[in-house]
């Protein structure tokens, strides 16, 4: 069977906690009606709504458009998002932005106001494990004058007129308890629960059959995903580990090299309207008219420099290394 096993210590967590616009707290669909009057029920509210919230694209969209006026940010990374250059001209269209970070960074930079958090050493929290287990840890280091993220949220939301209720971390821990104790007695009405360690799907890491059908000679169905050791922030200013990190190569079938005219070891072009990356081509038993590059790591920035997703159509030809 497949395990999913997340890239990042907090994407599991963020799917229980109902991060993706079509979850709700406790990781059950929106569109569960047991689940919502549950929740409503746990939290003495009106009903919930039953409609998805935006996803990160949607939101950036709706404050280029003018739907949105003001953004909250929490730890987003600029090199993460789909359309780099799209994402950064949207946050500079929006009337307001409040950063919530532990560094200087592209978006704290565009911020009407930054609010610096503590990392992880100096706060207490938990780590849920790809297994669902529960890690809770206590802060390391004391006497920092950062506050935690959820102290920060908490103040945002009184200042809104919202009661959170959540002053420090026991209280969250609690509440995270309560509304996992009660999604896991509510059976869901017509839906699913989220998928169990063994059966979750993981698209971003290739492309299906039908996509690939789409790729005609010349083109092939980008496969993209982070490296553990690339060029992300967290390796800023750590450059024996970052010396590490794997060489960057670009991935093609036999057949797909031949089609493209390169042999292992030749450079390889893959290019969009927006941009090209070349890397040296690694021949590799994989679909037909498919082509893998790192998503972040030196000489490929897919994000940035293509503007484009696993799954999406690219260029591919002969091409040389950039020096």
């Amino acid at each position: 069977r497949l395990a999913w096993i997340p890239r990042r210590a907090g994407e599991r967590g963020s799917l229980e906690a109902g991060c993706l616009p079509g979850l709700l707290p406790g990781g059950r669909p929106v569109s569960d009606e047991g689940a919502r009057r549950a929740l409503a029920d746990l939290w003495r509210s009106e009903p919930l709504p039953d409609t998805p919230g935006r996803s990160t694209d949607d939101q950036l969209r709706a404050v280029a458009s003018g739907d949105l006026t003001a953004l909250l940010v929490g730890g987003v990374e600029a090199a993460d998002l789909s359309d780099p250059r799209a994402a950064l001209a949207a946050i500079d269209a929006a009337g307001f932005v409040v950063s919530i970070e532990l560094r200087r960074s592209e978006i704290s930079d565009r911020a009407d106001v930054v609010l610096p958090v503590a990392p992880v050493a100096e706060k207490a929290g938990t780590f849920l494990t790809w297994e669902g287990r529960e890690r809770p840890f206590a802060a390391t280091l004391t006497g920092g004058d950062a506050l935690p993220d959820h102290r920060v949220l908490n103040a945002l939301a009184e200042e809104m007129g919202a009661w959170f209720g959540l002053p420090d971390v026991e209280s969250v821990r609690r509440e995270l308890a309560a509304v996992g104790e009660t999604m896991g007695a509510q059976p869901p009405s017509g839906a699913q629960p989220l998928p169990s360690m063994h059966s979750r799907p993981h698209r971003s890491a290739g492309a299906s059959a039908s996509t690939v059908a789409d790729a005609r000679a010349g083109q092939a169905v980008l496969a993209t995903w982070r490296l553990l050791l690339d060029s992300g922030r967290m390796q800023d200013g750590e450059p024996h580990l970052a010396g590490t990190a794997r060489t960057p190569v670009a991935r093609l079938s036999a057949a797909t090299a031949l089609e493209a005219g390169v042999a292992d070891g030749d450079p390889l072009t893959v290019s969009t309207e927006s941009g090209w990356i070349t890397l040296p081509c690694v021949v590799t038993a994989m679909p037909d008219r498919v082509v893998w590059l790192p998503q972040n790591s030196p000489g490929s920035t897919v994000n940035a420099t293509l503007a484009a997703g696993a799954g999406d159509v690219v260029r591919i030809g002969a091409g040389e290394v950039a020096s």
